[in-house]
């Protein structure tokens, strides 16, 4: 019996060395998982705090686009108002232009019938001038003629003044 309580007591300390050793076995691999486990919570963790860091970030973006967006929407809203303004504006440049162009060509007509009665006027003033300078012509020549007539009425004056004067002595008595 003793070899038997021997052998017992060697197959009950192999046994529980086997036992150990399939614990230590189960601990090896539990702390494997937990190290895995905890090295998943790290990383998820890291990701967690990386995807909160990032969604501030992108918070703060949205916020400056928010920004952005009404600046730019205040922007739009101006350039629209000033497009219509301008639209009203060249409207209103276009009307002023049809009613100078109008204008423009009444002008043109006006200044073209002036023109054609001061074509007309101006042959009027050349037959007027020729009239004149075949007056001033004709007034000459009576002139002329009546400077030479009276130059000859006053050589026949002085003709006739030195024979009275020679008829006038020679009928005057001798003065005594």
């Amino acid at each position: 019996m003793k070899n038997l309580q021997v052998n017992l007591f060697i197959l009950l300390a192999l046994g529980l060395c086997g036992l150990c050793a399939r614990q230590w076995y189960e601990q090896t691999v539990q702390r494997d998982e937990i190290q895995t486990l905890d090295q998943m919570v790290y990383d998820r963790n890291a990701a967690i705090q990386g995807y909160t860091n990032s969604i501030a970030t992108l918070n703060h973006q949205v916020n400056q686009m928010d920004a952005s967006l009404a600046e730019i929407k205040a922007a739009a809203a101006t350039n629209e108002q000033l497009v219509i303004s301008q639209r009203v504006e060249i409207t209103q440049l276009q009307f002023a232009n049809n009613n100078f162009t109008n204008e423009i060509a009444q002008y043109k007509t006006a200044v073209d019938a002036l023109e054609a009665k001061l074509t007309d006027a101006y042959a009027g003033i050349g037959k007027q001038n020729e009239a004149i300078t075949n007056l001033v012509a004709q007034r000459n020549d009576l002139v002329q003629k009546y400077n030479d007539e009276v130059k000859d009425r006053n050589d026949v004056v002085e003709k006739y003044n030195a024979l009275a004067k020679q008829i006038q002595s020679a009928v005057k008595p001798p003065d005594k």
